[in-house]
């Protein structure tokens, strides 16, 4: 153990090297159990203060929140194929997921200043107040007053800033 330890602070080689000399092991090498139930250590503090701390939980279930309006926004724009690719090349594929990511950010950044604007125009410090706590509760993820499913013009005469962003 110390010696897989010294191996890695001096940098004699890499973690990721010796952890997979370390898996070409059987699973009953002494190294082997020991890195395994070290391991648990981390996973149960993490279980034990997740059980004992209402406010850890309450803001790890905020962040799984956000993380799942994410990727129920990047189902919403990939309507009619599920996520999956319809392009066989991998060129292609990463074409298809570029367009969405750029959908995806060009929303939130709409949502964004939109929300900004609201923010800076409005006196009511209550209403202030609100539009603050939706920016931080994920209202930037909502997409419902985008048409996903329509045909769009970016002709000069219809790129015109009706809104004043």
């Amino acid at each position: 153990m110390l010696r897989f330890i010294a191996t890695i602070k001096l940098k004699k080689t890499t973690a990721s090297q010796l952890f997979r000399r370390l898996n070409s092991y059987s699973k009953q090498h002494p190294l082997y159990k020991a890195l395994k139930e070290f391991g648990k250590i981390p996973k149960t503090l993490f279980i034990l203060k997740y059980a004992d701390d209402l406010e850890f939980r309450q803001a790890i279930e905020k962040q799984l929140n956000k993380v799942e309006g994410a990727n129920k926004l990047s189902k919403a724009i990939s309507l009619g194929n599920d996520h999956a690719f319809s392009q066989g090349e991998k060129e292609d594929q990463d074409i298809a997921e570029g367009c969405r990511r750029l959908i995806k950010n060009t929303l939130i950044c709409w949502n964004y200043l939109y929300l900004t604007k609201e923010l800076g125009k409005d006196n009511n410090e209550e209403r202030k107040k609100e539009l603050i706590e939706a920016i931080r509760n994920d209202s930037v993820m909502r997409w419902s007053h985008f048409n996903l499913q329509g045909e769009y013009d970016f002709s000069d005469e219809k790129m015109v800033d009706s809104i004043g962003l």
